[in-house]
C-alpha cells in the first residue's frame, strides 16, 4: 500500500513538472519572453533581468528534475556550475528571491493570462481565416469593463508584448454586452529585425528598416521594459 501510494505522488510531481515546463513556461512565458531576450540592448537591464530570471528558474528546476531524470540533471548541473559544487542530488531546493505581494501578484497574473487565451482563440481564428500571417502582424482592440481594463491598462506598453501582438488598443466599457476582442491587420510596416509591425519604421534614414526601439536597442541607451 505504501509502495503504490509512493508511486502515485511520484507520478504526480513527474505530472505537475511536465504541466509547469509545457504551459506556464513553455506556452506562456518563454512565449512571451524570447521577444526581450532577442532583441532588448544586449547588455540592458531588460535583458539581464531576464537571463537572471531564467539563472533562477533553471537552478529550481534542475533540482526538482533530480530524482526523476538523475542523468540528464547532472549533465545541466554540470553546465549551469561546473565541478565546483558536486553533484546536483546533493543539493538543497533553490531558494528565489523574496517577493512581496506574491498572493496578489499571482491573481493579476492568472486573470491576465485569462484575458490572453481570449485574444490568442481570436487571433488563431483570424490567422485560419487568412486575415492575419503571424500575430505580430495584428492589431487587437479589447474592449473591457473596469477591473480587466485597470489589469490591463496597468501594463501600459508592454500589453503588446504580453499577447506577442504589434499593437493594442484598450477599450473600456461599462456594459457587459459591449465587451470583446477585435484583431484588425497591422497598416504599418514590418521592421526586419524584431518583425515587429510598427508606425515608427523607417524613420531613421540611416535605419529604414528599423523600428524605433530596435534602433534604440542597437544604438542608444537600449529600450525601457518593466513587465514583460
Amino acid at each position: 500500500m505504501t509502495q503504490s501510494y509512493q508511486r502515485y505522488e511520484f507520478h504526480q510531481v513527474a505530472h505537475k513538472l511536465h504541466n509547469f515546463c509545457s504551459e506556464d513556461l513553455g506556452g506562456f512565458y518563454l512565449d512571451i519572453l524570447k521577444d526581450r531576450l532577442y532583441t532588448a540592448a544586449a547588455k540592458g537591464t531588460p535583458r539581464r533581468s531576464a537571463q537572471t530570471a531564467l539563472y533562477h528558474i533553471a537552478h529550481s528546476l534542475v533540482r526538482l528534475f533530480a530524482p526523476i531524470l538523475s542523468f540528464t540533471s547532472e549533465e545541466v548541473w554540470e553546465h549551469l556550475i561546473g565541478e565546483t559544487e558536486g553533484s546536483v542530488l546533493l543539493q538543497h531546493w533553490h531558494t528565489f528571491p523574496a517577493q512581496p505581494d506574491i498572493q496578489l501578484l499571482q491573481q493579476r497574473w492568472a486573470r491576465i493570462r485569462t484575458l490572453r487565451s481570449q485574444v490568442l482563440k481570436k487571433l488563431e481564428d483570424a490567422r485560419a481565416q487568412g486575415e492575419i500571417g503571424s500575430s505580430l502582424a495584428a492589431a487587437v482592440e479589447i474592449h473591457a469593463n473596469s477591473d480587466d481594463f485597470t489589469l490591463l491598462k496597468a501594463l501600459g506598453d508592454d500589453l503588446r508584448f504580453v499577447l506577442i501582438v504589434s499593437e493594442v488598443h484598450l477599450i473600456q466599457v461599462s456594459d457587459l454586452q459591449q465587451k470583446g476582442i477585435v484583431v484588425l491587420s497591422s497598416t504599418h510596416a514590418k521592421c526586419e529585425r524584431c518583425w515587429h509591425y510598427r508606425q515608427d519604421v523607417g524613420q531613421h534614414a540611416e535605419h529604414s528598416t528599423f523600428s524605433e526601439r530596435c534602433v534604440t536597442n542597437l544604438y542608444g541607451g537600449g529600450e525601457e521594459r518593466h513587465y514583460a
